[in-house]
């Protein structure tokens, strides 16, 4: 039985690990420990019997806008809803911080996303200080590929 539980600072090595693939790859951002450590409250992660098999964050922008950045599971445990989980975590999460509107992610699975209740939306729409301040790490930065979508809280969830 996969739960999910509070990331640990002695979680971050594992959690390095399971994303170096998809870090090398350009598909999720690369996060030094100490930028994890910093911002541990922000990690949840999927375990298996103790065995990490997947995690995401939630980062908050400001009252208004949430962000689920990270999404990774392991691609064994895939398939299993394992990743709705997690973002359904992340949205409750944002409502229970009181975020007062809207969700981002940035992601090249956006059909993924879409199921849960996320649509799309123009990239220019995103505040400039989330474009510079992130994507500007990115192997891909200037020209993006991800697709950029948002979560209305308030709305209903596709089951």
């Amino acid at each position: 039985m996969v739960e999910l539980v509070r990331a640990k600072l002695s979680d971050i090595s594992s959690m390095q690990q399971i994303v170096a693939k998809e870090v090398k790859e350009g598909i999720i951002l690369q996060r030094s420990e100490d930028e994890m450590a910093t911002n541990i409250r922000s990690y949840v992660l999927a375990k298996d019997r103790g065995k990490l098999v997947g995690y995401n964050a939630l980062h908050i922008h400001s009252p208004r806008l949430a962000e689920v950045r990270s999404l990774i599971v392991l691609e064994s445990y895939r398939g299993q809803h394992i990743g709705q989980r997690l973002v359904e975590f992340a949205l409750d999460e944002a409502k229970i911080l009181g975020v007062e509107e809207e969700v981002l992610v940035l992601t090249y699975l956006p059909e993924f996303f879409k199921k849960i209740g996320f649509v799309e939306i123009a990239k220019e729409s995103i505040p400039e200080h989330k474009i510079w301040a992130d994507c500007i790490k990115c192997i891909h930065f200037p020209v993006c590929n991800e697709v950029s979508l948002i979560y209305r809280l308030g709305a209903k969830r596709h089951e």
